[in-house]
């Protein structure tokens, strides 16, 4: 335990392998979301779990953090942690930037710690400094540190969205409601993913849909339009399950603020 005032969130789904691996990194309390695995959870000593009857995708997040009792609450995949002081730190950073409602770490990818091209491109980010970092507008969130009032009075994660692209539109509201995202280079998430194995087909339909559900719920016509002719490119099946939702997303229909959406476009 390097800090109290950080709680990891961890959620996951039939990687009782990964678990093993990642879970005794973690150095604040743990809280691990199982998403209904089919497999058996391995024994994990002092770490809450909490098994849901049904899988909820990211916004199995949400339920970690409302059940979390401090400040900041860092997440993790089953397969990442956070390196040591980088949670200390990051709680450090947030006490001192009451602005600042996530923290984006630095992520490591892989045994031989290869720079993750998302930390690279943050690191560049156009939209320059603010108060506790690198300004920016998006994030992995298997590497992050968030605000848990601020996190919780936007509403979490989007579980219409349920994975793949969930980040987007959460960075969106929070950065709209006044606060700040900032990628920090000192703090830093170890990634280990596995080998491809799963239905990119799927991801990638996944993917789609979510980039033009986003992009409804939130963006100018203009923008809507191009995400969805993109996507037509990528995943004609994927805009399809979308225009599915459209009512849901009409309804849910909330633009950006004007200083929101610039820089959205700058980037």
């Amino acid at each position: 335990m390097e800090t109290d005032a950080v709680t990891v969130v961890v959620a996951t789904r039939n990687r009782a392998d990964r678990l093993r691996e990642t879970m005794p990194r973690h150095r604040a309390r743990t809280i691990l979301v199982d998403n209904a695995s089919d497999e058996e959870l391995p024994g994990l000593p002092g770490v809450e779990v909490v098994r849901l009857d049904g899988n909820r995708g990211a916004a199995a997040r949400n339920v970690g953090v409302a059940r979390a009792r401090t400040p900041y609450v860092a997440f993790a995949d089953d397969d990442s942690y956070w390196t040591p002081g980088s949670l200390a730190r990051a709680a450090e950073i947030m006490d001192a930037h009451p602005r600042t409602a996530l923290l984006a770490a630095r992520v490591l990818v892989g045994r031989e710690g290869r720079l993750d091209p998302v930390s690279a491109a943050m690191a560049e980010s156009p939209l320059g400094a603010n108060e506790a970092g690198r300004a920016v507008l998006g994030f992995l969130a298997c590497s992050v540190i968030v605000r848990r009032d601020a996190f919780l009075a936007v509403g979490g994660f989007e579980p219409r969205l349920f994975v793949y692209g969930e980040e987007a539109l959460l960075a969106m509201d929070l950065t709209a409601a006044g606060y700040e995202l900032s990628y920090v280079d000192e703090l830093v998430v170890r990634h280990l993913p596995q080998p491809a194995g799963r239905d990119t087909g799927a991801r990638a339909r996944r993917e789609t849909r979510n980039r033009v559900l986003t992009a409804l719920l939130r963006r100018p016509p203009s923008v809507v339009a191009r995400t969805m002719l993109a996507g037509v490119r990528q995943s004609p099946r994927g805009v399809a399950q979308a225009v599915g939702d459209l009512p849901w997303a009409l309804r849910r229909r909330r633009p950006l603020p004007p200083e929101v959406e610039a820089d959205l476009r700058r980037l």
